[in-house]
C-alpha cells in the first residue's frame, strides 16, 4: 500500500515525529495533531484513511477526539486506533466497548505499528469496495427489473430463470462461488435489453432484418454493460452466449457443443424453459409438462444433453413446479 493519508494525534513531539518518520518511510501520506481538537481542525481540510491517536492528551483527549469523529457520518468508518502508554485492562475495555478498531501500547515497535496500519487498512478498503460492488450490483438489477417493468406485466422471468439455473446448477453439482456466479449471470443475462426500443422489445408480430438484427445483440450489449465490474468478470461468457445452441446456429458467435460455457447452457435451458411456461402477447404459456416435452426433443440440437438429463431428474422429483411462478 502506498499514499494513503494517516491522520497521527500525539501530544509528546519526539513521539508523533517518530510516529510520522515511520510511516513515511514505509510509503504513506501522514498529517499529524497535538490533540484532538486539532485533529478535527486538520480533518475538515484533509480526511484520513486511518487515525492513530494516543488516549491522554490536553485539551480533548482520544476518547472524546474518537467519539467527535463517529459522530460524523462521513466519518463514521474510518479506520481508528488507539495508542496508549498504559495497558490497563480497562483502558482497553474501554476502547473496545466504543468500538476502537485497534489497540496499541508505547512503546510501539516499527512493525507492530506499519503490520497494524497495513491490517486495519486493508480491512477498511475491502469494506469499501464491498460496499461499491454492492451499490452497482443494485443498480444493475434496477435496471434488469425495469425491463420487465415495461412489459406491464408481471411475469417474474428473472426470478425464473434464476430459481431454474440454481436448480439444475446444484444438480449437477456446482457450489460455492461458482454457483454465486452462475445466479448473477441469470440475474443480468438481459440487461442488455434496456437499449431495445419498447416497440421492437414487445413486437408482436415478426422482427425486420434490422430489428432481429438490433434484438440479437443484446447478449452482446448485456456483457459489455457488467465486463468493467471485477466482482462480475466470471459472468461475463455466462451472460454473452446464452443464447448460443448446442448445434451451432445460436448466435452471437456460434459457438456449438462444448465450446459453449457451461454456464451459459444452463442458462439457456432455463431461458427457454420460462419463456415456454409463461404468457406472452403472441402466444399462450404452455404447461411445464409441455414446455419439458419440448426441451427434451431438442437436446442435442438446441440444448445440451446432459444439461436437458438435469432437469428431466428434477422434474421427476417434483423440485421443479415447486418453484414455477405459476404455481406459486
Amino acid at each position: 500500500m502506498a499514499n494513503e493519508l494517516i491522520l497521527i494525534v500525539e501530544d509528546m513531539d519526539l513521539l508523533r515525529e517518530g510516529l510520522r518518520e515511520i510511516l513515511v518511510n514505509e510509503g504513506f501520506s501522514v498529517i499529524t495533531a497535538r490533540n484532538g481538537r486539532e485533529a478535527l481542525d486538520q480533518m475538515h481540510n484533509k480526511v484520513p484513511e486511518l487515525i492513530v491517536s494516543d488516549i491522554t492528551m490536553p485539551v480533548m483527549d482520544g476518547i472524546d477526539f474518537y467519539s467527535a469523529v463517529r459522530a460524523r457520518k462521513e466519518w463514521i468508518g474510518i479506520p481508528f486506533i488507539i495508542l496508549s502508554a498504559r495497558s490497563e485492562p480497562a483502558d482497553f475495555t474501554v476502547s473496545r466497548h466504543l468500538g476502537v478498531d485497534d489497540y496499541l501500547v508505547k512503546p510501539v515497535s516499527r512493525d507492530e505499528l506499519v503490520n497494524t496500519v497495513r491490517s486495519r487498512l486493508g480491512r477498511f478498503q475491502q469494506a469499501q469496495m464491498a460496499r461499491v460492488q454492492q451499490a452497482y450490483l443494485d443498480s444493475l438489477i434496477a435496471m434488469a427489473n425495469a425491463i420487465e417493468t415495461r412489459t406491464h406485466q408481471i411475469s417474474h422471468h428473472i426470478e425464473n430463470i434464476t430459481i431454474f439455473s440454481m436448480l439444475i446448477a446444484e444438480h449437477m453439482g456446482w457450489a460455492g462461488r461458482r454457483l454465486s456466479t452462475l445466479r448473477f449471470a441469470a440475474i443480468l443475462h438481459d440487461i442488455g435489453k434496456i437499449h431495445i426500443p419498447g416497440n421492437i422489445l414487445f413486437k408482436t408480430g415478426p422482427f425486420s432484418p434490422e430489428e432481429w438484427e438490433l434484438v440479437r445483440k443484446h447478449p452482446i450489449t448485456s456483457a459489455e454493460m457488467i465486463k468493467d465490474v471485477p466482482f462480475l468478470l466470471d459472468c461475463v461468457p455466462f451472460v454473452r452466449h446464452h443464447h448460443e445452441r448446442w448445434d451451432g446456429q445460436g448466435y452471437p458467435d456460434g459457438l456449438s457443443g462444448e465450446e459453449i460455457p457451461d454456464g451459459a447452457r444452463i442458462l439457456c435451458v432455463a431461458d427457454c424453459l420460462d419463456a415456454m411456461t409463461t404468457d406472452h402477447s403472441f402466444a399462450s404459456a404452455r404447461s411445464l409438462d409441455d414446455a419439458l416435452e419440448n426441451i427434451i426433443s431438442l437436446a442435442g440440437i438446441q440444448f445440451d444433453p446432459s444439461i436437458v438429463l438435469a432437469l428431466q431428474t428434477i422434474w421427476r422429483d417434483g423440485r421443479l413446479g415447486l418453484f414455477h411462478s405459476g404455481q406459486r
